[in-house]
């Protein structure tokens, strides 16, 4: 169920930082089928990963508007392989997860019990519950 205001409107960004294997597009780049302003220009016919992805902002009714994702440069997200609650960067923002909105979330994510990544291209930190971090080896 659509959560009212959280929309992807002409965010787009998880078409940008995230893998799709399916049409071959590494991380990073912005996807081929990717509609300027938004949206994307294969949608009917577009692979089940993208269909069933959904960033935790747009279904996360606690989320403030100001997190959206285009907003603050980061996609949040869970890592169902590792449990891992992510941030990851637009790589135009790298460093998009050390902004204050976006650490102190991450910082209480780490709080509640959570590890907590941060993503940046090939790099990657770990943010503690007391809010030190440090890179991933």
């Amino acid at each position: 169920m659509d959560i009212p205001g959280k929309a992807c409107g002409a965010c787009s960004l998880c078409c940008q930082v995230l893998e799709i294997e399916e049409l071959q597009k590494p991380a990073g780049l912005l996807c081929e089928n990717c509609v300027k302003g938004g949206g994307c220009g294969i949608y009917a016919a577009r692979p089940d990963v993208c269909r069933d992805y959904e960033c935790l902002w747009k279904g996360d009714r606690g989320m403030s508007q100001q997190l959206r994702p285009d907003r603050v440069g980061t996609i949040l997200m869970e890592d169902p392989d590792t449990d891992e609650y992510r941030a990851v960067c637009d790589p135009r923002r790298p460093l998009a997860w050390r902004t204050p909105l976006v650490f102190n979330h991450l910082v209480a994510m780490a709080k509640a019990g959570r590890t907590v990544v941060a993503k940046a291209g090939l790099k990657s930190w770990r943010i503690h519950a007391n809010g030190q971090w440090g890179p991933c080896v």
